[in-house]
């Protein structure tokens, strides 16, 4: 039995999986978000009272906004002050006297996506989200392929390449990223990316959802605005699939939703990869919000 846990600022959401990957268990309890030791509680109860109920000893995965430092397994998150700087795996499976594992929530959001049916045999899937922020992962042959610093896949902290930079105008705006850095990708190609420019371009603010409504409406503003960033997102795209050239692309978060991507995306993106390369498949993410609680249970998975 496979056990994931999608940790976020407000709620842990709990799922335990069968052999066959189907979802026999959910429960969603509130986040300690202060107390560390009630964190670890909260995960170990919920662990042990489900090892009662299905009879097993389940295999345990948790996805959360954070990543572990490599050398020392301390975690860093900035959403969950509970757990940062604390080394969370090793106190679980101390507690659980059993192997944890624990991975970002883009990492989840990829494995989820790369165990469904269709994709379970591509040798390998890139999940980007397009949510308020920019990030994603990879996985190779079911597997989530982290890095030396568990860092692989962070693709919005890439600065934006030269071509998009050019494609800004004349007075592009450099945009400060949360990392601390300037010129992210996540600062550009995410939701709030895309309000900002539109902000930079023409003098006011509007959200995302009310611009691509009034491009379905036929206002020219925004679906000049639009055909600016679908093109703009497609040449940051060909250079990142330039470098890991993924055989399927899994899109997430709110921009996901966005037909016109999924129309434009790849004839787009083909003119900005090499000459003797093609655009990888571009799908809309299967699981949505479920996927981070599978995709954490999943980490037990041996492709």
């Amino acid at each position: 039995m496979y056990y994931g846990f999608d940790v976020g600022g407000t709620k842990i959401e709990f799922g335990a999986f069968d052999t066959t990957l189907t979802r026999v268990a959910t429960e969603r309890l509130p986040t300690p978000l202060k107390d560390y030791d009630q964190f670890i509680k909260v995960i170990a109860e919920q662990v042990e009272k489900y090892d009662e109920i299905l009879g097993c000893v389940g295999q345990v995965g948790v996805g959360l906004p954070g990543t572990e430092r490599v050398d020392d397994g301390s975690l860093l998150t900035a959403n969950i002050p509970s757990v940062n700087g604390r080394h969370l795996r090793h106190d679980l499976e101390r507690r659980l006297q059993r192997p944890v594992r624990i991975d970002n929530d883009a990492n989840c959001f990829v494995l989820s996506e790369a165990w469904d049916d269709s994709l379970r045999d591509s040798p390998s899937v890139m999940g980007l989200i397009l949510g308020t922020g920019f990030g994603g992962g990879l996985v190779y042959r079911g597997e989530v392929f982290s890095g030396r610093n568990h860092v692989a896949g962070e693709v919005g902290h890439m600065r934006i390449p030269i071509d998009a930079w050019f494609w800004l105008g004349d007075n592009p705006p450099l945009f400060q990223c949360g990392c601390g850095q300037q010129g992210c990708l996540e600062s550009y190609i995410s939701g709030r990316g895309f309000e900002g420019l539109y902000q930079h371009r023409y003098g006011q603010f509007k959200p995302a959802v009310e611009i691509i409504e009034n491009f379905y409406a036929d206002d020219k503003t925004a679906s000049d605005f639009i055909d600016f960033f679908i093109e703009l997102l497609a040449i940051c795209l060909g250079n990142i699939f330039t470098a890991h050239d993924p055989h399927t692309v899994v899109l997430g978060g709110g921009l996901s939703n966005f037909e016109r991507l999924y129309q434009e995306l790849p004839q787009r993106i083909s003119r900005y990869l090499l000459p003797i390369a093609r655009c990888p498949e571009i799908r809309r993410a299967k699981y949505g919000a479920t996927g981070g609680v599978r995709g954490a249970a999943f980490l037990n998975l041996q492709s």
